[in-house]
């Protein structure tokens, strides 16, 4: 398997499942394209998601609608809906719209689910490049438990990679630039469905045109570390995340575990980022709101997945952005910390604290502090401790001001849930 070295740093862009779940529309999804090309793109912003049931047209929230008729072509493959899409009228497809977002200079990416649509395997609908059908192919006894849309394809029968093949085929016609694919990294039946991610792999090199590939749900079996990476350029470390202070405490450990296979094209992910509105048309996670995160906590969660280097992907309608949520989008210092930075780790980790330490490409090194309790706490780290030398100068990224060094080490009183993240300018391994 040759390295797959397309998404070099971790992707950074928005997805419309956090606050439309099932049911976003063209102009919504043309609307936090303007707002990220005029605000975001110059910070490294660039993918444009249309999350889940594109292809639906009753959906209506994140609440599914079981067994109802999807929108599909003759070759038993998906089509936007054209109530919620009407660009794509005349089968045009996603063409029109990715075009529009490639115009704005940004890049296009659709979600969706493993396997062939039910609906073509009950009419035996046909496969293109292929004699053999949609009921020739499904894996009925492989659905997943929380979406009734599709059966799994079975890896063994003729015919289903040419399923896969024309699928991508397709996706390459319209333009799509990234393929975020669900049910597949950590099915709650099944586990992880090896044999299907290597079709995917493979129609997606066939296909012509360079596609990021992210798989779903998780948590992703870290055993498996070594196939993902030979597959996908991201793989979710986690169930669906929301804005709960238990889940991000939880995320600590996660990103323990993971961190030593971050790396160039190969991202552990985190998943999106539930800031600003959410829930809009989404029941899942607590319903029509802004972030229920405090301002401290989502400086946390933000320093969390920089120092990480997690994918970033925006969960909320961008237009409805406040100055505040804007501006942790958009601070270049821990951006560049995001997209250039190595060999991030946990140094520790208990109860009330977590430290983190990274570097970046000129040897600079980053120190992240993390007040895990309820209560406010001052943490003390010497640069002994962080096998650093004394730096030149400690800046403060989130607060954009520089600190006094002193000798000892690095103090600092840190709210309930709060954090900080520092840079040691020229400061060099001891």
């Amino acid at each position: 398997m040759k390295q797959n070295l397309l998404a070099a740093t971790p992707p950074m862009g928005w997805n419309s499942w956090d606050c439309y779940g099932a049911s976003v529309n063209e102009e919504e999804v043309r609307g936090n394209a303007e707002y990220m090309a005029t605000h975001l793109k110059d910070f490294g912003w660039e993918y444009v998601v249309v999350d889940i049931q594109w292809y639906e047209p009753g959906a209506n929230s994140s609440q599914y609608r079981n067994f109802v008729p999807l929108v599909m072509d003759e070759y038993s493959r998906l089509q936007p809906a054209e109530n919620r899409f009407p660009s794509a009228a005349g089968g045009k497809g996603f063409a029109p719209l990715a075009e529009y977002v490639h115009g704005l200079g940004l890049k296009f990416g659709i979600h969706i689910m493993r396997g062939i649509p039910r609906q073509a395997a009950h009419a035996a609908s046909a496969i293109l490049g292929s004699e053999q059908t949609a009921r020739d192919v499904a894996h009925p006894n492989s659905i997943c438990p929380w979406n009734t849309d599709m059966y799994g394809v079975d890896a063994s029968k003729e015919g289903s990679q040419a399923y896969y093949d024309s699928l991508f085929q397709l996706y390459a016609s319209w333009g799509v630039d990234y393929v975020k694919v669900d049910d597949i990294a950590a099915s709650r039946i099944y586990g992880y469905h090896k044999e299907e991610v290597a079709m995917i792999r493979k129609a997606i090199d066939r296909s012509g045109r360079e596609m990021v590939l992210s798989l779903s749900p998780g948590p992703a079996p870290v055993e498996e570390a070594e196939h993902l990476a030979g597959h996908a350029n991201l793989w979710r470390m986690t169930d669906d995340y929301w804005d709960h202070w238990h889940l991000l405490r939880g995320m600590f450990e996660r990103c323990e575990k993971w961190a030593p296979y971050v790396q160039p094209g190969h991202w552990p992910d985190c998943d999106m980022l539930p800031l600003g509105h959410l829930g809009i048309r989404s029941v899942d996670g607590g319903g029509d709101r802004f972030t229920r995160f405090t301002h401290d906590e989502q400086v946390t969660m933000m320093t969390l997945w920089s120092i990480f280097r997690s994918p970033l992907m925006f969960g909320g309608e961008l237009r409805d952005n406040d100055d505040w949520t804007l501006s942790l989008l958009t601070n270049k210092e821990v951006l560049h910390l995001h997209r250039y930075g190595k060999g991030g780790s946990q140094v520790a980790l208990n109860e009330a604290h977590a430290i983190w330490t990274s570097e970046d490409e000129q040897g600079n090194h980053y120190v992240a502090l993390f007040n895990l309790s309820d209560e406010a706490l001052t943490l003390q780290v010497s640069f002994e401790q962080l096998k650093v030398s004394i730096p030149n100068t400690i800046r403060d990224l989130w607060q954009s001001r520089d600190l006094e060094v002193v000798n000892e080490g690095i103090s600092q009183t840190l709210p309930q849930h709060g954090s900080v993240l520092l840079k040691l300018n020229r400061g060099e391994s001891l």
